[in-house]
């Protein structure tokens, strides 16, 4: 018998590198499967369908909720952004490990309906760390930034409701310990059952 896949949730405040942290990971792990959102906003120049979201309009978002087919969703600047359930779920059946990046607000709904998922949240080496990061992209005003701080701090206070935390002050170091998160949940006793049974019918 095959073992599911392993559910990941990866969340962290924008400018704490889960971006590049994912990106080096996904690389790495062949049998990683990255979960792509949808979205009903339009897609930004560069943006492809299918790679970066799955860009759909608000009525056929809607006719997704209704019939039960996104994991979780959230609302953000009058757009919806969700996870898709089916690619989820099929890559899980196929014994594939999914990784979601998503906010603190779409974890909680994955936790409600899937405790065995497994949440790990990136946190900035400190408040001070972080600003200096959003800063250097010279692309925000001080004003956005700022707005951007606050919106952090609420969500590192959601971090206590997480599996592991990995502090993103060293970048080679944070990647090695997403590696070890998803390497050790998958030898856990609760999925090594089946490898258990086999073992003993072999006997």
């Amino acid at each position: 018998m095959k073992n599911n896949g392993v559910l990941i949730v990866l969340s962290a405040p924008s400018g704490c590198g889960k971006g590049t942290i994912l990106s080096t990971v996904l690389e790495q792990n062949d049998n990683l499967f990255y979960s792509i959102s949808a979205t009903t906003r339009a897609p930004r120049e560069g943006e492809e369908d299918g790679k970066h979201y799955h860009f759909v309009s608000k009525d056929e978002f809607m006719q997704l909720i209704d019939r039960d087919e996104v994991l979780e969703y959230t609302t953000y600047c009058d757009n919806y952004y969700g996870t898709p359930r089916k690619a989820v779920e099929e890559q899980l059946a196929k014994g594939r490990d999914v990784i979601l990046e998503i906010e603190v607000d779409g974890a909680m709904q994955i936790k409600n309906s899937y405790p065995n998922a497994v949440f790990v949240f990136i946190l900035p080496p400190s408040i001070a760390e972080l600003k200096r990061r959003l800063g250097k992209r010279g692309t925000e005003s001080e004003e956005v930034i700022e707005g951007r701080l606050k919106e952090a701090v609420n969500e590192i206070a959601m971090a206590y409701k997480y599996d592991y935390i990995i502090v993103n002050d060293e970048l080679e170091k944070a990647i090695n310990t997403l590696n070890c998160v998803i390497g050790g949940e998958k030898q856990t006793v609760s999925r090594m059952i089946n490898k258990i049974d086999e073992v003993l019918d072999n006997a």
